[in-house]
Formats: structure tokens, C-alpha cells, sequence
């Protein structure tokens, strides 16, 4: 077996299913009834699934025929411009750019989860005395120890990735595991508690922020990019295709990942609302612990919570992970900032978790300004939107395989791939438009995109830098 090929099937299974069953989980069921009714919640969750089997697809299909783009969805991008070089760099570097920004982002909201559930043991993480005050600005005790503790796990977990691949993908192996048992225990527990009347009407009216009934149309919009967030990271088998045992894993993993988070999300979802009336849900900041509470007592609440942690443990190590794994792959097919292609004696992209990292840090800044939840639903609509690109890059680069037949001997297979790749593009499409409702946020996620731009000058210099260190390497020998 080569160097670095040493994630098998079920490693990179609890990969997706980890990334993609992490922070959402935990704070979705609170999100969604501030965006939607019950049955907004449920087409949602239907119209969500399908665009992202329709996504799994196209990622499984371009990892089984191009298997040698790796690096993710976004690595595409650089193949969409064969015939123009600059085009191609460009259009590779800002995708590798926005997908990465998405991760790290995805990853801080995960660790400010686990901050969340930490404070059921703890309840003065909660405190609102103050510690400092500065202006108009106050620090609450609350605020810092939530900052201190997200700052511990993702430093605990970047030391735990530079000793290398294999020890971190266990270790989210066996925390995947834990929850998925536990998980699956919530929802047989809840399907003896449910109760109908604590859902209230499935297809009531719905108020939104500003005091206006939504339409149904307008909370499944709402509800849109919510509901992505949950299924952000299907595609993160197909990131690691660079380290599996056997290209076909890849693909396998990424559907059996994406089958039991669909069971596990609408399944948890629908029925934390039959355990807590809607107001309650939508100020909780624990959802899930709050309703195991309700059906349980104090000791389900904490069983929960304990659940939530080792659950969030893993999906941080799978997070941080992915986010160093994106630009070293991109760097090392020349689309991203080179100095990220450093390693350390373990395999592992040193640089890149180092720089990952430290600007995840800067992100749990937020943490010290606002709640939890706030701070949660700020970078899940920015993250997810950042991720929206390379999603229609990949969705796009496969319809054009098979418009021009491109490693196609069937007609058939032609067709129905064709098929799918018009179904994605055209929810990635959508999904972008339900985001732009917030067009603060919007507006935000969009800048941190182009951000990338400012560094583009510096990848073309090191590049030309390159192509003249080899070349005259080689007039030399």
C-alpha cells in the first residue's frame, strides 16, 4: 500500500457522517422553528434531501471517473477552463479559496457547540455578570469561559492532528459510533413521548423575525439553507480520496453516510417538536438536551448532553482534519498558495493546520459578543454559503462531462448522469438565492469569498517561481 493510502471504508463513512452530524444536529431543531411550521419544516427536509442525493451523486460519480482531482468538490473548478490557463487557475484558486473559508467556519460552529452542551454540567458558563466593561461593549463571565474552552478543544484537536491521520480518523470513528447508537436511543424514546397537540397545527401560520405570516413557499426558503447546513460535508470522503485504501470506497462511504444522517436528522427534527412547544424550542439553547429533559427528568437532560460532547469531539477532529486537508490538496495541484503543501514527518500538512486554525480562533471571537445560538446561526448561513460554490462547480464540471462524453462508452450512463447533473446545479442555484434573504449575512459571506482575491497575485508568483526553479533543475542535469 502507498504512503498516506490508509483510510478504509468505514473510517471515511464515520468521516461523513461525522461532519455532517455535528453542530447541526444538536442546534438545528431550534433554527427551524424560527424559519418554519411544521410542514415547512417537513418540505424542506425533502426538497434539502433530494438536492443533496442529487450532489452525493455527482461527487461519487467525478471521484470513481476522475480519480485523479483530489481535494474535494471545489477542485473542479480548474478544469472547467482547459483551454485557458489563467481562466483555469483563477477560477481553481477562488473555488479551493471559498471551500476552504466554509470549513473553517464549519468547524467553529461545531466547537461553539460543544461549549453549548458543556454548559449543561456547568451552568456558569451561562453567567451574565459582568467581567469587564469597555464602552458599550461588556465581557460576561459567560462569554469567556464559552471563549476559553472552544479556544482548549480546537488547539487539543490540532496537536492531536499533527501525530497524523490514522490515530485522529479512530478516534472519530469510535465518537461516530457512540452517536449514532445514541441517537437512534433518542428517537425510539421520543416516539413513546411525542405528542401531536405539543407540535400544534402541522400547516399553522408562520411569524417570521419582523412579525409578518410567512407563506409556505417563503419558510421552505428560509428553512433552505438551514437545512443544507445539515448535509454540509457529504462530500468529505471525497476530500480524503487522496488517502483510500480503494477509489471505490469513496463513493460508497459518501452514501452510506448520507442515508443514516438523512434517518437521524428529519428523525430527531420532527419529533423534538412534539417534546417542546414551539416558543420553548426557539429559545433553547440546548434543544435536544431540553426536550430529553422534558420526557426524562434532569438525568436524560445530562445522558444527552454527554452524548452531545463525545458526539462534537469527534466532528471537531473530522472538521479540522478537512480544513487543513483542502488547500494542501489544492496546493499540491498547483491551484492554492504552495507553502501549503508543507508536511510534517507524519504525512500530515503542518502549514495548513497551523494557518486553518489560528483563523478558526479569530472566528470564536464571536463567542465573546453574543449567545451561543446567535454566534451559531451567524456562521452556518456563511459557512453554507461559501460551500454553495464549489457545490455548483462540481454539479457544473459533471454536466459538462457528459455533454461532451468525456470518459463516456455508454449513452446511457450518459444520459442519466446528465439527468443528475442538471438536478444539482439547479438546487445549488436555489439554495443560493433562499440565502440572499439575509442580505447582511449574505452580504458578509460573499466579502469573506472574494477575500481571496487579494492573495491570487501571490499564487501567480509562486508559480512562476516554480516553473523556473524546475527549469533550471533540469538544464542542469
Amino acid at each position: 500500500m502507498s504512503k498516506g493510502k490508509t483510510l478504509g471504508f468505514w473510517v471515511l463513512t464515520a468521516l461523513v457522517v461525522g461532519n455532517m452530524v455535528g453542530s447541526g444536529i444538536f442546534m438545528l431543531p431550534r433554527s427551524l422553528a424560527e424559519a418554519a411550521s411544521p410542514a415547512g419544516t417537513v418540505l424542506a427536509w425533502a426538497v434539502t434531501g433530494f438536492g443533496v442525493l442529487m450532489l452525493a451523486l455527482v461527487f461519487g460519480n467525478l471521484a470513481l471517473r476522475k480519480p485523479e482531482l483530489n481535494g474535494g468538490p471545489q477542485i473542479y473548478a480548474k478544469e472547467l477552463f482547459p483551454n485557458s490557463p489563467a481562466l483555469s487557475l483563477l477560477s481553481g484558486f477562488m473555488s479551493s479559496w471559498g471551500y476552504w473559508i466554509g470549513n473553517i467556519a464549519g468547524f467553529v460552529a461545531v466547537i461553539t457547540t460543544f461549549a453549548s452542551y458543556l454548559s449543561t454540567f456547568f451552568p456558569i458558563m451561562n453567567s451574565a455578570s459582568v467581567l469587564l466593561s469597555i464602552g458599550s461593549f461588556e465581557l460576561t463571565i459567560g462569554h469567556s469561559l464559552n471563549f476559553v474552552v472552544c479556544s482548549l478543544l480546537l488547539w487539543g484537536t490540532h496537536f492531536l492532528a499533527l501525530r497524523g491521520i490514522e490515530g485522529a480518523g479512530r478516534l472519530n470513528l469510535i465518537a461516530t459510533a457512540t452517536k449514532v447508537i445514541g441517537f437512534a436511543l433518542f428517537i425510539i424514546i421520543a416516539l413513546f413521548a411525542f405528542q401531536s397537540s405539543t407540535m400544534g397545527q402541522f400547516a399553522a401560520a408562520h411569524i417570521d423575525a419582523e412579525g409578518r405570516s410567512a407563506s409556505l413557499l417563503s419558510q421552505i426558503n428560509a428553512a433552505a439553507v438551514v437545512t443544507l447546513w445539515a448535509f454540509i460535508g457529504v462530500e468529505s470522503a471525497t476530500v480524503f480520496a487522496a488517502r483510500a485504501k480503494r477509489k471505490k470506497d469513496v463513493s460508497r462511504a459518501t452514501f452510506a453516510g448520507l442515508l443514516i444522517a438523512i434517518v437521524l436528522y428529519v428523525g430527531i427534527s420532527i419529533l423534538t417538536m412534539g417534546l417542546l412547544p414551539k416558543e420553548q424550542l426557539m429559545q433553547s439553547q440546548n434543544p435536544l438536551v431540553d426536550a430529553m429533559t422534558a420526557v426524562l427528568g434532569p438525568y436524560g437532560g445530562y445522558l444527552l448532553a454527554a452524548l452531545g460532547l463525545i458526539s462534537l469531539i469527534g466532528s471537531t477532529i473530522g472538521w479540522v482534519l478537512l480544513s487543513a486537508e483542502v488547500p494542501y490538496e489544492a496546493a499540491k495541484q498547483r491551484v492554492f498558495l504552495q507553502p501549503f503543501k508543507q508536511e510534517n514527518d507524519k504525512g500530515m500538512p503542518k502549514l495548513s493546520l497551523w494557518i486553518s486554525n489560528a483563523l478558526g480562533q479569530l472566528l470564536i471571537f464571536s463567542t465573546i459578543s453574543g449567545s451561543i445560538s446567535q454566534a451559531f446561526d451567524f456562521i452556518i448561513v456563511v459557512a453554507t454559503l461559501a460551500y454553495l460554490v464549489p457545490y455548483l462547480i462540481a454539479s457544473v464540471y459533471q454536466l459538462k462531462l457528459t455533454l461532451t462524453g468525456e470518459g463516456y462508452a455508454k449513452a446511457r450512463e450518459r444520459r442519466t448522469d446528465g439527468i443528475v447533473a442538471v438536478l444539482a446545479t439547479i438546487y445549488s442555484v436555489w439554495v443560493v438565492y433562499a440565502g440572499m434573504g439575509d442580505w447582511k449575512t449574505f452580504g458578509f459571506g460573499v466579502l469573506l469569498l472574494a477575500s481571496g482575491i487579494l492573495f491570487y497575485p501571490l499564487l501567480r508568483k509562486q508559480l512562476r517561481e516554480s516553473d523556473k526553479t524546475e527549469s533550471a533543475g533540469t538544464k542542469a542535469s
